[in-house]
């Protein structure tokens, strides 16, 4: 079984694809399928969050490019953007993990489903829209 180790910043060849939800891209120890359908073993230093076009090293050299999967997630729109940063606060404050995307005048949030939240948050004026999409929450803010 191929063992991927060793992150890279770049490399000149991709030899294959795998593709994590966000849960499993931030565990150091897994077992995961290529899309290739070659099993692997996944080994990276503890604390390591892979990233959608993050590229590991295996055993044997050869180069991974790592996807992130669709997964359930809710998009959140607001009418102005301060209503969107107090949707933020919100999430903030009960530890959601969050990917801020868009513009400026046309940012939006995204979160992992959750139906709690989904409520909180059209109580607050926003608009939830269930989605599959890739999920890449922000890192935290000392790294």
């Amino acid at each position: 079984m191929l063992t991927l180790n060793t992150k890279l910043d770049h490399s000149d060849r991709i030899d294959g694809e795998l593709i994590l939800p966000f849960d499993l891209r931030e565990k150091s120890r897994l077992r995961a399928t290529l899309t290739s359908g070659e099993e692997v073993a996944l080994f990276t230093v503890r604390g390591t969050v892979l990233r959608d076009g993050d590229l590991i090293r295996g055993d044997d050299g050869r180069v991974i490019r790592v996807r992130a999967a669709a997964e359930a997630t809710y998009r959140i729109d607001c009418a102005t953007p301060r209503d969107l940063l107090r949707c933020a606060f919100h999430l903030g404050n009960r530890h959601t993990q969050a990917q801020v995307g868009g513009a400026a005048e046309s940012g939006f949030l995204r979160i992992r489903k959750d139906t709690v939240l989904k409520d909180m948050l059209e109580g607050l004026g926003a608009t939830v829209t269930e989605e599959q999409a890739a999920f890449e929450p922000e890192a935290g803010a000392y790294g």
